[in-house]
Protein backbone atom coordinates (compact mmCIF):
# COMPACT_ATOMS: atom_id res chain seq x y z
CA UNK A 1 0.00 0.00 0.00
CA UNK A 2 2.85 2.39 1.24
CA UNK A 3 4.51 1.88 -2.63
CA UNK A 4 1.01 2.80 -4.00
CA UNK A 5 1.14 6.04 -2.27
CA UNK A 6 4.56 6.38 -3.04
CA UNK A 7 3.96 6.61 -6.51
CA UNK A 8 1.34 8.15 -6.17
CA UNK A 9 3.32 11.48 -4.71
CA UNK A 10 6.06 10.55 -7.19
CA UNK A 11 3.41 10.58 -10.32
CA UNK A 12 1.54 14.07 -8.64
CA UNK A 13 5.32 15.63 -8.03
CA UNK A 14 6.71 14.68 -11.49
CA UNK A 15 3.72 15.61 -13.04
CA UNK A 16 3.34 19.10 -11.21
CA UNK A 17 7.06 19.65 -12.46
CA UNK A 18 6.04 19.38 -16.04
CA UNK A 19 3.17 21.53 -15.71
CA UNK A 20 5.27 24.08 -14.55
CA UNK A 21 7.99 23.71 -16.89
CA UNK A 22 5.37 24.41 -19.71
CA UNK A 23 4.38 27.88 -17.15
CA UNK A 24 8.18 28.95 -17.65
CA UNK A 25 8.35 28.45 -21.55
CA UNK A 26 9.32 25.01 -22.00
CA UNK A 27 8.23 23.71 -25.63
CA UNK A 28 5.21 21.28 -25.35
CA UNK A 29 7.50 18.54 -27.98
CA UNK A 30 10.06 18.65 -24.93
CA UNK A 31 7.66 18.03 -21.74
CA UNK A 32 5.78 15.51 -24.18
CA UNK A 33 9.05 13.32 -24.40
CA UNK A 34 9.84 13.59 -20.76
CA UNK A 35 6.19 12.66 -19.80
CA UNK A 36 6.13 9.51 -21.61
CA UNK A 37 9.90 8.43 -20.11
CA UNK A 38 9.31 9.29 -16.57
CA UNK A 39 5.56 8.82 -16.04
CA UNK A 40 3.20 5.86 -16.95
CA UNK A 41 -0.50 6.17 -17.41
CA UNK A 42 -1.72 9.00 -15.84
CA UNK A 43 -5.01 8.38 -13.26
CA UNK A 44 -7.49 10.99 -13.75
CA UNK A 45 -7.89 12.17 -10.47
CA UNK A 46 -4.17 13.17 -10.19
CA UNK A 47 -4.64 15.48 -12.94
CA UNK A 48 -7.23 17.22 -11.33
CA UNK A 49 -5.61 17.28 -7.60
CA UNK A 50 -2.42 18.96 -9.43
CA UNK A 51 -4.12 21.42 -11.15
CA UNK A 52 -5.91 22.43 -7.70
CA UNK A 53 -2.70 22.47 -6.33
CA UNK A 54 -1.06 24.80 -8.59
CA UNK A 55 -4.05 27.10 -8.17
CA UNK A 56 -4.07 26.75 -4.23
CA UNK A 57 -0.53 27.48 -3.85
CA UNK A 58 -0.69 30.69 -5.76
CA UNK A 59 -0.42 30.17 -9.59
CA UNK A 60 -3.17 32.64 -11.10
CA UNK A 61 -5.99 31.00 -12.41
CA UNK A 62 -5.68 33.13 -15.51
CA UNK A 63 -2.02 31.50 -16.18
CA UNK A 64 -3.30 28.05 -15.08
CA UNK A 65 -6.27 28.97 -17.79
CA UNK A 66 -3.15 30.03 -20.01
CA UNK A 67 -1.55 26.75 -19.97
CA UNK A 68 -4.76 24.63 -20.27
CA UNK A 69 -4.73 23.30 -23.99
CA UNK A 70 -0.70 23.23 -23.66
CA UNK A 71 -0.62 20.98 -20.48
CA UNK A 72 -3.93 19.22 -22.13
CA UNK A 73 -1.85 18.78 -25.47
CA UNK A 74 1.02 16.98 -23.49
CA UNK A 75 -1.31 14.73 -21.31
CA UNK A 76 -3.69 14.22 -24.63
CA UNK A 77 -3.82 9.64 -24.92
CA UNK A 78 -1.87 9.49 -21.13
CA UNK A 79 -4.62 10.13 -18.53
CA UNK A 80 -6.16 6.46 -17.37
CA UNK A 81 -9.43 6.43 -17.52
CA UNK A 82 -10.09 2.98 -15.91
CA UNK A 83 -11.59 4.38 -13.05
CA UNK A 84 -14.51 5.81 -14.83
CA UNK A 85 -17.73 4.13 -14.18
CA UNK A 86 -19.72 2.26 -17.24
CA UNK A 87 -21.94 4.93 -18.13
CA UNK A 88 -26.06 3.40 -19.23
CA UNK A 89 -26.92 5.02 -22.85
CA UNK A 90 -29.22 8.49 -22.54
CA UNK A 91 -27.25 9.08 -18.93
CA UNK A 92 -26.00 12.86 -19.26
CA UNK A 93 -22.47 11.77 -19.75
CA UNK A 94 -23.27 9.86 -22.40
CA UNK A 95 -25.50 12.25 -23.77
CA UNK A 96 -22.42 14.94 -23.47
CA UNK A 97 -20.18 12.16 -25.29
CA UNK A 98 -22.51 11.70 -28.20
CA UNK A 99 -22.74 16.08 -28.52
CA UNK A 100 -19.15 15.68 -28.87
CA UNK A 101 -19.04 13.19 -31.37
CA UNK A 102 -21.89 15.31 -33.69
CA UNK A 103 -19.40 18.54 -32.63
CA UNK A 104 -16.23 16.43 -34.17
CA UNK A 105 -17.91 15.74 -37.37
CA UNK A 106 -19.21 19.48 -37.71
CA UNK A 107 -15.62 20.59 -36.98
CA UNK A 108 -14.18 18.33 -39.64
CA UNK A 109 -16.72 19.39 -42.27
CA UNK A 110 -15.53 23.08 -41.45
CA UNK A 111 -12.16 21.98 -41.79
CA UNK A 112 -12.85 20.75 -45.19
CA UNK A 113 -14.39 24.17 -46.67
CA UNK A 114 -11.86 26.38 -45.11
CA UNK A 115 -9.12 24.23 -46.92
CA UNK A 116 -11.34 24.08 -50.33
CA UNK A 117 -10.88 27.97 -50.13
CA UNK A 118 -7.19 27.72 -49.60
CA UNK A 119 -6.63 24.79 -52.35
CA UNK A 120 -8.45 26.52 -55.18
CA UNK A 121 -7.58 29.92 -55.95
CA UNK A 122 -11.12 30.32 -57.94
CA UNK A 123 -13.62 28.97 -55.62
CA UNK A 124 -17.28 30.47 -55.17
CA UNK A 125 -16.79 32.73 -52.68
CA UNK A 126 -20.46 33.72 -51.74
CA UNK A 127 -21.24 30.00 -51.91
CA UNK A 128 -18.46 28.97 -49.09
CA UNK A 129 -18.95 31.49 -47.09
CA UNK A 130 -22.82 30.88 -46.63
CA UNK A 131 -22.11 27.49 -46.07
CA UNK A 132 -19.60 28.34 -43.31
CA UNK A 133 -22.06 30.96 -42.08
CA UNK A 134 -24.49 28.07 -41.31
CA UNK A 135 -21.57 25.66 -40.15
CA UNK A 136 -20.81 28.29 -37.40
CA UNK A 137 -24.23 29.10 -36.40
CA UNK A 138 -24.72 25.12 -35.54
CA UNK A 139 -21.01 25.25 -33.85
CA UNK A 140 -22.66 27.72 -31.56
CA UNK A 141 -25.33 25.39 -30.15
CA UNK A 142 -21.95 24.44 -27.66
CA UNK A 143 -23.54 26.89 -25.68
CA UNK A 144 -25.66 24.80 -24.21
CA UNK A 145 -23.29 22.00 -23.50
CA UNK A 146 -21.17 23.83 -21.73
CA UNK A 147 -24.45 25.63 -19.97
CA UNK A 148 -24.83 22.33 -19.22
CA UNK A 149 -21.72 21.79 -17.24
CA UNK A 150 -21.46 25.31 -15.95
CA UNK A 151 -24.74 24.90 -14.14
CA UNK A 152 -25.60 21.69 -13.72
CA UNK A 153 -22.54 19.59 -12.97
CA UNK A 154 -19.88 22.01 -11.36
CA UNK A 155 -22.18 23.13 -9.02
CA UNK A 156 -21.91 19.39 -7.58
CA UNK A 157 -18.06 19.27 -7.82
CA UNK A 158 -17.38 22.44 -6.20
CA UNK A 159 -19.74 20.88 -2.98
CA UNK A 160 -16.47 18.20 -3.42
CA UNK A 161 -14.20 21.00 -2.85
CA UNK A 162 -13.04 20.72 -6.58
CA UNK A 163 -13.04 24.00 -7.22
CA UNK A 164 -10.06 24.79 -9.28
CA UNK A 165 -10.76 22.57 -12.46
CA UNK A 166 -14.00 24.22 -13.22
CA UNK A 167 -13.05 27.65 -13.03
CA UNK A 168 -10.56 27.19 -15.39
CA UNK A 169 -12.43 24.89 -18.02
CA UNK A 170 -15.15 27.96 -17.44
CA UNK A 171 -12.80 30.11 -18.54
CA UNK A 172 -11.95 28.35 -22.01
CA UNK A 173 -15.66 28.19 -22.17
CA UNK A 174 -16.07 31.38 -22.65
CA UNK A 175 -13.04 31.70 -24.87
CA UNK A 176 -14.71 29.13 -27.13
CA UNK A 177 -17.82 31.02 -27.47
CA UNK A 178 -15.73 34.36 -28.11
CA UNK A 179 -14.06 32.68 -31.13
CA UNK A 180 -17.18 31.43 -32.67
CA UNK A 181 -19.22 34.70 -32.08
CA UNK A 182 -16.58 36.06 -33.85
CA UNK A 183 -16.19 33.43 -37.36
CA UNK A 184 -20.16 34.36 -36.92
CA UNK A 185 -19.58 38.19 -37.16
CA UNK A 186 -16.87 37.68 -39.57
CA UNK A 187 -18.94 35.58 -42.29
CA UNK A 188 -21.87 37.77 -42.02
CA UNK A 189 -19.62 40.00 -44.25
CA UNK A 190 -21.05 38.76 -47.30
CA UNK A 191 -18.45 40.72 -50.02
CA UNK A 192 -15.11 39.04 -47.75
CA UNK A 193 -12.13 37.95 -50.47
CA UNK A 194 -10.42 34.88 -50.31
CA UNK A 195 -7.79 36.78 -49.14
CA UNK A 196 -9.75 38.09 -45.98
CA UNK A 197 -11.34 34.92 -45.55
CA UNK A 198 -7.92 32.87 -45.14
CA UNK A 199 -6.57 35.79 -42.98
CA UNK A 200 -9.38 35.50 -40.30
CA UNK A 201 -9.25 31.76 -40.60
CA UNK A 202 -5.87 31.53 -38.92
CA UNK A 203 -6.90 34.47 -36.12
CA UNK A 204 -10.11 33.10 -35.36
CA UNK A 205 -12.15 30.05 -38.00
CA UNK A 206 -9.70 27.53 -37.84
CA UNK A 207 -8.95 28.23 -33.61
CA UNK A 208 -12.61 28.19 -33.12
CA UNK A 209 -13.00 24.69 -34.34
CA UNK A 210 -9.23 23.20 -32.85
CA UNK A 211 -10.63 24.30 -29.48
CA UNK A 212 -13.84 22.76 -29.69
CA UNK A 213 -12.29 19.43 -30.48
CA UNK A 214 -10.26 20.34 -27.78
CA UNK A 215 -12.36 20.97 -25.28
CA UNK A 216 -14.05 17.38 -25.99
CA UNK A 217 -10.65 15.88 -25.13
CA UNK A 218 -10.88 17.32 -21.67
CA UNK A 219 -14.16 16.62 -20.75
CA UNK A 220 -13.89 12.59 -21.90
CA UNK A 221 -10.37 12.46 -20.03
CA UNK A 222 -10.93 14.69 -17.21
CA UNK A 223 -14.22 16.44 -16.52
CA UNK A 224 -16.25 12.94 -17.26
CA UNK A 225 -14.63 10.62 -15.24
CA UNK A 226 -14.29 13.32 -12.32
CA UNK A 227 -17.72 13.52 -12.17
CA UNK A 228 -18.81 10.12 -12.62
CA UNK A 229 -16.59 9.17 -9.87
CA UNK A 230 -18.45 11.90 -7.81
CA UNK A 231 -21.61 12.53 -8.51
CA UNK A 232 -24.31 10.10 -7.11
CA UNK A 233 -26.94 8.64 -9.52
CA UNK A 234 -29.60 11.13 -7.29
CA UNK A 235 -27.28 13.95 -8.55
CA UNK A 236 -27.41 12.32 -12.07
CA UNK A 237 -31.05 12.21 -12.28
CA UNK A 238 -31.29 15.97 -11.22
CA UNK A 239 -28.81 16.77 -13.79
CA UNK A 240 -31.04 14.60 -16.42
CA UNK A 241 -33.97 16.19 -15.43
CA UNK A 242 -32.39 20.21 -15.57
CA UNK A 243 -30.91 19.40 -18.72
CA UNK A 244 -34.05 19.82 -20.89
CA UNK A 245 -34.66 23.43 -20.01
CA UNK A 246 -30.77 24.40 -21.38
CA UNK A 247 -31.42 22.10 -24.52
CA UNK A 248 -28.88 19.51 -26.30
CA UNK A 249 -25.99 20.36 -28.68
CA UNK A 250 -26.74 19.06 -32.41
CA UNK A 251 -28.29 15.80 -31.21
CA UNK A 252 -31.36 14.79 -29.75
CA UNK A 253 -31.27 11.71 -26.67
CA UNK A 254 -33.32 8.75 -28.04
CA UNK A 255 -33.40 7.34 -24.53
CA UNK A 256 -34.65 9.54 -21.20
CA UNK A 257 -32.25 7.85 -18.73
CA UNK A 258 -33.56 7.18 -15.23
CA UNK A 259 -32.53 5.46 -12.06
CA UNK A 260 -34.36 2.11 -11.19
CA UNK A 261 -35.56 3.25 -8.21
CA UNK A 262 -37.11 6.00 -10.39
CA UNK A 263 -41.12 5.16 -10.57
CA UNK A 264 -43.09 5.93 -13.50
CA UNK A 265 -42.30 8.33 -16.53
CA UNK A 266 -41.39 12.03 -16.92
CA UNK A 267 -44.81 13.08 -17.53
CA UNK A 268 -46.16 11.45 -14.15
CA UNK A 269 -43.65 13.29 -12.41
CA UNK A 270 -45.47 16.68 -14.33
CA UNK A 271 -48.47 15.81 -12.95
CA UNK A 272 -47.34 15.41 -9.39
CA UNK A 273 -45.49 18.42 -9.56
CA UNK A 274 -48.56 20.28 -11.73
CA UNK A 275 -51.12 18.42 -11.65
CA UNK A 276 -54.02 20.81 -12.82
CA UNK A 277 -53.09 24.02 -14.69
CA UNK A 278 -55.74 25.95 -14.61
CA UNK A 279 -56.87 29.12 -16.78
CA UNK A 280 -59.72 31.90 -16.71
CA UNK A 281 -61.79 29.46 -19.23
CA UNK A 282 -61.10 26.13 -17.79
CA UNK A 283 -58.30 23.59 -17.03
CA UNK A 284 -56.53 20.39 -17.34
CA UNK A 285 -54.01 17.91 -16.23
CA UNK A 286 -50.43 18.09 -18.13
CA UNK A 287 -51.40 14.67 -19.79
CA UNK A 288 -54.49 16.41 -21.13
CA UNK A 289 -52.88 19.63 -22.47
CA UNK A 290 -50.02 17.13 -23.72
CA UNK A 291 -52.41 15.10 -25.95
CA UNK A 292 -54.46 18.64 -26.94
CA UNK A 293 -51.35 20.38 -28.52
CA UNK A 294 -49.99 16.83 -30.31
CA UNK A 295 -53.10 16.12 -31.55
CA UNK A 296 -53.71 19.23 -33.51
CA UNK A 297 -53.47 18.78 -37.30
CA UNK A 298 -50.46 21.26 -37.48
CA UNK A 299 -47.06 21.93 -36.36
CA UNK A 300 -46.57 24.78 -33.93
CA UNK A 301 -43.17 26.55 -32.13
CA UNK A 302 -43.07 28.36 -29.47
CA UNK A 303 -40.44 31.41 -29.50
CA UNK A 304 -39.88 33.18 -26.01
CA UNK A 305 -39.24 37.06 -26.01
CA UNK A 306 -35.60 36.64 -25.50
CA UNK A 307 -35.98 35.14 -29.20
CA UNK A 308 -35.09 31.23 -28.09
CA UNK A 309 -37.08 27.90 -29.32
CA UNK A 310 -38.67 26.53 -25.64
CA UNK A 311 -41.36 24.19 -26.78
CA UNK A 312 -42.72 22.44 -30.42
CA UNK A 313 -45.47 20.14 -30.49
CA UNK A 314 -44.92 16.29 -31.55
CA UNK A 315 -48.04 15.24 -33.15
CA UNK A 316 -47.81 12.20 -35.48
CA UNK A 317 -47.66 14.26 -38.86
CA UNK A 318 -45.07 16.76 -38.69
CA UNK A 319 -44.44 18.93 -41.62
CA UNK A 320 -41.21 20.38 -40.28
CA UNK A 321 -38.98 17.86 -38.98
CA UNK A 322 -37.93 19.18 -34.90
CA UNK A 323 -35.82 17.69 -32.71
CA UNK A 324 -34.96 18.78 -28.87
CA UNK A 325 -31.72 20.13 -30.22
CA UNK A 326 -33.33 22.92 -31.02
CA UNK A 327 -35.00 23.70 -28.08
CA UNK A 328 -33.32 27.04 -25.69
CA UNK A 329 -31.58 27.95 -29.43
CA UNK A 330 -31.70 31.53 -31.04
CA UNK A 331 -34.44 31.17 -33.66
CA UNK A 332 -32.30 32.56 -36.07
CA UNK A 333 -29.85 30.03 -35.87
CA UNK A 334 -32.95 27.07 -36.83
CA UNK A 335 -33.03 28.82 -40.22
CA UNK A 336 -30.89 28.78 -43.21
CA UNK A 337 -28.82 31.77 -43.08
CA UNK A 338 -30.02 32.98 -46.23
CA UNK A 339 -33.59 33.26 -44.93
CA UNK A 340 -32.03 35.01 -41.40
CA UNK A 341 -33.07 38.39 -42.59
CA UNK A 342 -36.33 37.69 -42.93
CA UNK A 343 -36.74 36.07 -39.28
CA UNK A 344 -35.26 39.03 -38.04
CA UNK A 345 -37.64 41.26 -39.79
CA UNK A 346 -40.50 39.79 -38.26
CA UNK A 347 -39.57 39.60 -34.51
CA UNK A 348 -37.81 43.50 -34.89
CA UNK A 349 -42.08 44.04 -36.17
CA UNK A 350 -43.79 41.92 -33.59
CA UNK A 351 -41.74 43.08 -30.67
CA UNK A 352 -42.15 46.58 -32.21
CA UNK A 353 -45.69 46.26 -32.34
CA UNK A 354 -45.87 47.13 -36.20
CA UNK A 355 -47.47 43.69 -37.16
CA UNK A 356 -48.64 40.83 -35.07
CA UNK A 357 -48.82 37.96 -38.12
CA UNK A 358 -47.02 37.40 -40.54
CA UNK A 359 -48.42 34.30 -43.23
CA UNK A 360 -46.45 32.35 -46.20
CA UNK A 361 -47.43 29.55 -47.81
CA UNK A 362 -45.51 27.42 -50.02
CA UNK A 363 -45.75 24.18 -52.25
CA UNK A 364 -43.56 21.53 -51.02
CA UNK A 365 -43.74 17.85 -52.39
CA UNK A 366 -47.48 18.63 -54.04
CA UNK A 367 -48.43 19.53 -50.85
CA UNK A 368 -50.14 23.14 -49.97
CA UNK A 369 -48.04 24.30 -46.97
CA UNK A 370 -49.33 27.20 -45.27
CA UNK A 371 -47.24 28.77 -42.02
CA UNK A 372 -47.94 31.52 -40.05
CA UNK A 373 -46.13 33.56 -37.53
CA UNK A 374 -48.16 35.28 -34.62
CA UNK A 375 -47.29 37.37 -32.36
CA UNK A 376 -48.00 36.69 -28.39
CA UNK A 377 -48.79 39.37 -25.95
CA UNK A 378 -50.29 39.87 -23.04
CA UNK A 379 -53.35 41.95 -21.67
CA UNK A 380 -51.56 44.74 -21.20
CA UNK A 381 -49.77 44.47 -24.91
CA UNK A 382 -46.42 43.35 -23.84
CA UNK A 383 -44.38 41.01 -26.57
CA UNK A 384 -44.05 37.93 -24.72
CA UNK A 385 -42.68 35.61 -27.83
CA UNK A 386 -43.83 34.18 -31.05
CA UNK A 387 -45.77 31.08 -32.20
CA UNK A 388 -45.09 29.76 -35.05
CA UNK A 389 -47.66 27.54 -36.74
CA UNK A 390 -47.27 25.03 -40.08
CA UNK A 391 -50.46 23.51 -41.54
CA UNK A 392 -50.91 20.78 -44.79
CA UNK A 393 -54.23 23.15 -46.34
CA UNK A 394 -54.58 21.03 -49.43
CA UNK A 395 -57.64 18.32 -48.56
CA UNK A 396 -59.11 22.03 -47.39
CA UNK A 397 -58.64 23.47 -50.78
CA UNK A 398 -59.78 20.98 -53.03
CA UNK A 399 -63.02 20.87 -50.57
CA UNK A 400 -66.64 21.12 -52.69
CA UNK A 401 -70.10 21.53 -51.81
CA UNK A 402 -71.05 20.39 -48.17
CA UNK A 403 -70.76 17.11 -45.89
CA UNK A 404 -73.71 16.87 -43.44
CA UNK A 405 -73.49 13.41 -42.88
CA UNK A 406 -71.47 11.65 -40.11
CA UNK A 407 -68.39 10.34 -42.29
CA UNK A 408 -65.23 8.89 -40.28
CA UNK A 409 -62.23 9.87 -42.22
CA UNK A 410 -59.15 7.10 -43.22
Amino acid sequence: MSELINNSIDRKRKLKELILKLHHGESQETVRKELLVSLSQIPYGEVVEVEQELISEGLPEQEVLDLCDAHSAVLEGRVDLSAAMNIPPGHPVDVMLNENKELKVLCSRIYEVISEIADDPKVEMAQKVLQLRGMYNNLYDVDKLYQRKEYLIFPYLEKEGITGPPKVMWGKHDEIRGLIKGAIEVLQVTDINRDELMATADMVLLPAIRQVVDMGTKESEILFPMSMDKLTEADWYEVARQSIEIGFCLYDPPTDWRPDWVKGSVLDELNKTGDHIQLPSGGFTAEELMAILNTLPLDMTFVDKDDKVKYFTQGSERIFQRNRAILNRDVRLCHPPASAHIVDKIIDDFKTGKASRAPFWINMKGKMIHIEYFALRNEKGDYLGTLEMSHDVTVYRELEGEQRILSYSK
